[in-house]
């Protein structure tokens, strides 16, 4: 297992954090060939529905076969059960859509790194005072650059992570980057319904590529 400040150091680098889910499991598993070919190194797989937990252990054996050195987590954890469920299943890190407790002290005892969402400067410090260091500001599209921008200052040493609404513009991506995070959560914008159910792995993978060369450009 990865200790947190690895998880967080790979997720910064790289710039953006691809999210999706598919109850198919082979699209699954194509989807995150995808991402690693196109040189993808953390990838969040979303917890939602029935066949997530099954198709996740099915990730980590193809992660573990094929793609040593991805780490794998899991998003919209909302309990501790999912969180454990999920650590025994190979996760290497949790994100939730907002500030669970248990989860943050489970996640410290396992020493694994834990994104929580926050849309509030109060959810930002009750996780700040949990020696969480790095948030998911969710949801972005609501909140926008400018509220990152606005917070900045009174979390210093936080990193920040807006997820919802991110497009694969330039210009967004910039937007972002300019008002202080450390990275972008990018679901259906990069990870697109339709892309899946016509099973273009090649877009997806060049879309990625490209995203990922935008946010080096932006950062540099």
């Amino acid at each position: 297992m990865v200790d947190k400040q690895s998880t967080i150091d790979i997720i910064i680098q790289q710039g953006i954090l691809p999210l999706y889910f598919n109850a198919d499991e082979t699209v699954s598993m194509e989807v995150l060939k995808a991402l690693h070919r196109a040189g993808i190194k953390a990838v969040e797989y979303t917890n939602r529905g029935q066949a997530a937990l099954n198709n996740f252990k099915k990730l980590v054996k193809v992660r573990n076969s094929e793609m040593q050195g991805m780490l794998l987590g899991v998003g919209t954890i909302k309990s501790l059960q999912q969180a454990e469920d999920y650590v025994n299943a190979g996760a290497d890190f949790l994100v939730s859509p907002g500030l669970v407790m248990e989860v943050v002290d489970y996640a410290a005892q396992q020493n694994i790194f834990y994104a929580p969402g926050c849309m509030t400067p109060s959810e930002i410090i009750a996780a700040e005072n949990k020696e969480i260091t790095f948030i998911k500001i969710f949801p972005g599209n609501l909140l926008g650059p400018e509220f990152v921008s606005s917070i900045k200052d009174i979390f210093p040493h936080l990193f920040f992570m807006p997820t919802g609404g991110v497009d694969t513009t330039r210009e967004n991506l910039q937007s972002w980057f300019k008002a202080g995070v450390c990275a972008v959560g990018m679901g259906s914008k990069l990870i697109g319904k339709k892309l899946m159910e016509q099973n273009d792995y090649k877009t997806i993978e060049k879309l990625t590529r490209e995203v990922l060369a935008t946010i080096q450009s932006i950062k540099q």
